[in-house]
C-alpha cells in the first residue's frame, strides 16, 4: 500500500510503472532516426527506442466542423478537373508562418511538419460518396462470358470519366510533376506521382504510368501479342525511375497492375519495395506486373509454342480468356448492377465450375471400388 509508485521486476531489471510512462518520455534524448517513426536515444544514460504512430483520425462531426479552415502551411500539389491534392499542417502552433497557405520558400522547406494529406473531389458525383462510404466486401469471379457480355458495356459507360486522364497525357495539367515523358501513340507513356505519395519519401514512392495507347482499358485487354511492348514499358519506367531517383535501385521497385482499376484507360503502378502494403496492393485486386506477362507467355505456350520462345503467340488470346477473381463493395456499381443480380439469379457460379461438378460425378460412377492391399516397406 502506501504512496510509493509501483514498479515490476524481472531479475535485477526494473521496469517503470504506468505512473512513470510521461515522465520518461519528458526525459527522451534524441540521437537519430532509424526508420521512420522509430527514433534512436537515450534515457537516463541508457539507450531507448521512441516508435512514433499517428492515432486514427476521431469519429466525431466536430472535429471536422473547423478543420478545413483551421489548417495551415497548405500546399497544392495538384489540380486536375475535379481533383485537388495538398498537404497542411494540423496545428498552428508550428514555427512556420501562421498564414493559411504556404509560400513558394516554405513549400522548400522539408522541415515544415505538414501531417495531413487531403485529397479535394469538387464537384463529386454520387458514386464517390459511395466509394468512400462505409460498406461491405465481397469476392466475385468474373468468367470471359460475365466480362463479355456484362463488365465490358460497364466499361464503356465509365469511359466518359477520363478527361483527366487526357489532361494529364495530353499535357494540359499535372506537367509540372511529371516525372518522365515518352511520346509515341504506342510505346509512349506519362510517369507521375500517385496521389497518395508526398513527393519527398522515397521510402513511400508511388508513381502511376498512364499509356498513350487508348486501345487498352484495363488488363483484360493485354493478348500474347502485347507481351513484347509489355517488356519493352518495364525496361523503360525502371531506367526512368532510377534515374531521376538514383537513390533508388531497380530491384527496389514493384511494378502492379489493378483488376478491377479505378478507372479505364491502362496504368502501371509503381511503388517502393517498402512501402507499406494495404488493401490496393492485396490479393484479389494487384496483379504483379511480370505475373502478368509469364501468363501470357504460358498462354503463348499452350497455343503456340514456338511463338512462345520467341516471347509472343501467333494466336491472339489473353486475358480476357481468363476467370478473374477480385473483392468489390458492396455499394459499387459492379456489385449493385452485376453481381449482386448474377447471385440472386443463382448464376454466379462459373462455367468451369459446373463442368468439374459434372467431370468429379462421373468419375465417382465410373470409378471401381479398390480391394483392400497389404503394403510392405522394403
Amino acid at each position: 500500500m502506501g504512496g510509493a509508485a509501483k514498479t515490476e521486476t524481472t531479475g535485477t531489471d526494473t521496469k517503470p510503472a504506468e505512473a512513470d510512462a510521461e515522465h520518461l518520455l519528458r526525459q527522451f534524448q534524441f540521437e537519430r532516426i532509424l526508420n521512420q517513426g522509430n527514433l534512436l536515444g537515450s534515457l537516463q544514460a541508457q539507450p531507448a527506442i521512441l516508435n512514433i504512430e499517428r492515432t486514427a483520425l476521431p469519429a466525431r462531426a466536430g472535429y471536422y466542423t473547423t478543420l478545413p479552415a483551421q489548417v495551415t502551411q497548405v500546399q497544392t500539389l495538384g489540380h486536375n478537373d475535379i481533383y485537388a491534392w495538398l498537404l497542411a499542417s494540423s496545428s498552428s502552433s508550428s514555427s512556420s508562418p501562421a498564414s493559411g497557405s504556404a509560400s513558394a520558400s516554405a513549400w522548400a522547406d522539408a522541415s515544415i511538419d505538414r501531417d495531413l494529406k487531403l485529397n479535394l473531389i469538387y464537384p463529386c458525383t454520387e458514386s464517390h460518396i459511395k466509394k468512400y462510404s462505409p460498406q461491405g466486401a465481397r469476392m466475385v469471379t468474373e468468367t470471359p462470358r460475365i466480362y463479355r457480355e456484362l463488365v465490358r458495356p460497364y466499361m464503356a459507360r465509365k469511359r466518359d470519366r477520363l478527361n483527366w486522364v487526357w489532361n494529364v497525357i495530353e499535357g494540359r495539367a499535372e506537367q509540372d510533376d511529371v516525372v518522365a515523358r515518352v511520346k509515341d501513340p504506342i510505346k509512349g507513356f506519362v510517369l507521375a506521382p500517385d496521389l497518395n505519395w508526398d513527393r519527398r519519401t522515397l521510402s513511400s514512392l508511388h508513381l502511376l504510368a498512364l499509356v498513350e495507347r487508348r486501345d487498352l482499358w484495363s488488363l483484360r485487354d493485354l493478348t500474347t501479342t502485347d507481351v513484347p511492348w509489355l517488356k519493352q514499358m518495364r525496361r523503360r519506367l525502371l531506367k526512368a525511375i532510377t534515374s531521376v531517383y538514383p537513390a533508388i535501385e531497380r530491384d527496389q521497385l514493384k511494378l502492379y497492375l489493378h483488376y478491377q482499376p479505378t478507372y479505364y484507360h491502362f496504368h502501371i503502378h509503381i511503388v517502393h519495395v517498402q512501402l507499406e502494403s494495404g488493401f490496393t496492393q492485396a490479393t484479389g485486386k494487384a496483379w504483379g506486373f511480370e505475373s502478368v506477362i509469364a501468363q501470357l507467355q504460358g498462354m503463348a505456350s499452350a497455343v503456340h509454342p514456338a511463338a512462345a520462345a520467341a516471347g509472343a503467340g501467333s494466336t491472339e488470346v489473353g486475358m480476357a480468356d481468363v476467370d478473374i477473381t477480385y473483392g468489390l463493395g458492396e455499394a459499387s456499381e459492379l456489385w449493385t448492377e452485376v453481381f449482386a443480380p448474377l447471385k440472386a439469379k443463382g448464376l454466379a457460379e462459373t462455367e468451369e465450375e459446373e463442368e468439374e461438378d459434372e467431370d468429379e460425378d462421373d468419375e465417382q460412377e465410373q470409378k471401381p471400388k479398390l480391394k483392400e492391399s497389404t503394403f510392405e516397406l522394403a
